[in-house]
């Protein structure tokens, strides 16, 4: 774990950033976006998803990244210890990664 208290793990290809470890994805969202510098990216994502589920209680984000056919595939989510409605918390993280305005700014700064 590094200073910032976020766990950053790199193998094969796939960068992943959590709270805790192991990773576990409870709740999860894929898309895919351009080749940008994953951690910036990946830190920018969990920031924006914690934003609007930091009232979920026992949600610990994690965001990973994978390199795949010259683009990035980002799966958002984390793990939920406690009652959540998945249907609406996924709907929320998926808001956050279609959102066109989140998705220039992230790219803008991981570019």
């Amino acid at each position: 774990m590094r200073r910032t208290g976020w766990h950053i793990i790199e193998e094969a290809g796939t960068l992943t950033l959590a709270r805790r470890v192991p990773v576990r994805f409870d709740l999860g969202v894929c898309r895919v976006l351009p080749v940008v510098n994953r951690l910036r990216l990946a830190h920018q994502v969990r920031q924006d998803m914690w934003r609007v589920l930091k009232r979920v209680k026992g949600f610990a984000p994690a965001v990973q990244i994978e390199t795949r056919d010259g683009q990035l595939v980002v799966t958002a989510g984390g793990q939920v210890d406690g009652p959540v409605a998945r249907a609406w918390a996924e709907a929320r993280i998926a808001d956050v990664l279609d959102d066109p305005v989140n998705r220039a700014r992230w790219i803008r700064w991981a570019g």
